[in-house]
């Protein structure tokens, strides 16, 4: 079995994006989709009051989790790195208490390998930078500017930000926070983490006992699913890749868009490869969440994020939230977070999400029947959740959609120790 730990990496944040023209394209088509939407929350006469908003988003573009040698070696430079001035603010890492940042071996096992050009894996590069704080001003414009929701300066009362325990998340929470505010703050940011065995900010399998046994085998399999593993010798071959190397889809996607969207050349041989590569990678990440044919297993890997989401729908309306004039909870998380949620709203399209994709959850209230309603966008994009009767979809509906999938921190913990008669592959 390959080191888990190295894996909790991995899945931490296994790439993404198209490569910067595709994400130039995929922004133009939502910021035409913003303009052109006149929904009803943006209507002063809506029936509808915003009560909360949601928002859990990958970080952006980051250097490859690895390289292949003498493969796709590229270089990776510091300069690729570089922080423009207009992403700049104060703020602090913290632990969920506001205590000192917790321990990042997650982080720290990047931090043991250099890729050529010397920077490290996994790092949020200035392009990646730049796409949060530009999903940072458009919902400022969303949020500020048209609805009138959020204060136009930083407040920690009226926003919370959450983020996995690893740089290039952390600092994509700074720049999205950056261009929601336009670098207006009269205190200090937090940004809130946890230590590594209790995140549930992606699936955990190092901290998740089950999880980490009932992941093991649906790994060790994805990659020797006839048709994949067909395909996966065929371009080893086409490569030169060796098969002792333990390349698989995932991690040729990986580094493909990574260098794409920064401008940096792929072997030709790829060109033919491209889709294959592409759709080889999710049918593998499908495989390894096994939403469909193990509940147990996407239980675990989703679940307590799901109903951390419930919770804070709850407590906003019977007005408990420990900050009660609180509005706005972003989450900054990873590729591998938002697939299992979008799967498990019903939203899932086959693709892997892009760098700084979002999903965003709204609470409304209506005004005269004063009954809740909970609209989902994807990529600035309204959505029809399967098993709700509208885009405003009625709150029992949606935690109806959900309820298969949420799980207490109490349950998930007690889930993840029950690992009796089973062992590792």
């Amino acid at each position: 079995m390959r080191n888990l730990w190295t894996k909790a990496g991995v899945f931490g944040s296994v790439s993404v994006a198209f490569g910067s023209m595709l994400w130039s394209q995929k922004q133009a088509e939502s910021d035409q989709v913003a303009s052109s939407r006149t929904s009803a929350d943006t209507n002063p006469s809506s029936p509808y009051e915003l009560k909360l908003v949601q928002v859990l988003f990958r970080h952006g573009a980051r250097t490859p989790l690895k390289s292949i040698p003498g493969v796709m070696e590229v270089q990776w430079v510091p300069k690729l790195l570089e922080p423009p001035a207009h992403t700049h603010i104060n703020y602090e890492v913290t632990d969920l208490h506001g205590g000192p940042r917790p321990p990042a071996p997650v982080e720290d096992n990047y931090r043991k390998n250099v890729l050529n050009g010397g920077t490290f894996p996994g790092q949020l590069t200035t392009l990646g930078m730049q796409q949060l704080y530009e999903l940072g001003k458009k919902l400022r414009k969303r949020y500020v500017e048209e609805t009138h929701f959020l204060s136009s300066t930083f407040s920690p009362a009226e926003v919370y930000v959450r983020s996995t325990n690893i740089l290039r998340t952390i600092e994509s929470a700074k720049c999205l926070v950056a261009g929601l505010f336009l670098q207006k703050q009269t205190e200090i940011v937090p940004i809130l983490t946890t230590e590594a065995a209790s995140e549930t900010l992606y699936p955990n399998f190092h901290g998740c006992k089950l999880l980490k046994v009932l992941a093991s085998h649906r790994w060790a399999e994805s990659s020797t699913l006839p048709d994949i593993a067909a395909d996966l010798q065929s371009i080893h071959n086409a490569l030169g890749i060796a098969a002792h190397q333990h390349i698989d889809f995932i991690l040729i996607r990986d580094d493909m868009v990574a260098r794409e969207a920064h401008g940096l050349p792929c072997p030709s041989v790829l060109d033919t490869w491209r889709n294959t590569v592409e759709q080889r990678a999710v049918d593998m990440i499908c495989h390894v969440y096994g939403h469909n044919s193990s509940m147990e297993n996407f239980q675990l890997c989703v679940g307590p994020l799901l109903h951390s989401f419930l919770t804070n729908i709850e407590k906003k309306l019977e007005g408990t939230l420990s900050e009660p004039d609180r509005k706005l909870f972003l989450y900054s998380a990873h590729d591998t977070t938002l697939i299992p949620c979008l799967m498990a709203l019903g939203i899932f399209d086959m693709r892997w999400p892009q760098f700084a994709a979002d999903i965003t959850m709204e609470l409304h209230q209506h005004q005269e029947t004063k009954k809740p309603f909970v609209k989902v966008s994807y990529v600035g994009q309204d959505q029809l959740i399967p098993g709700c009767s509208g885009v405003y979809c009625p709150l029992e509906e949606f935690k109806k959609v959900l309820s298969a999938y949420s799980l207490s921190s109490e349950a998930y913990h007690s889930l993840c120790n029950s690992t009796e008669g089973l062992t590792e592959p």
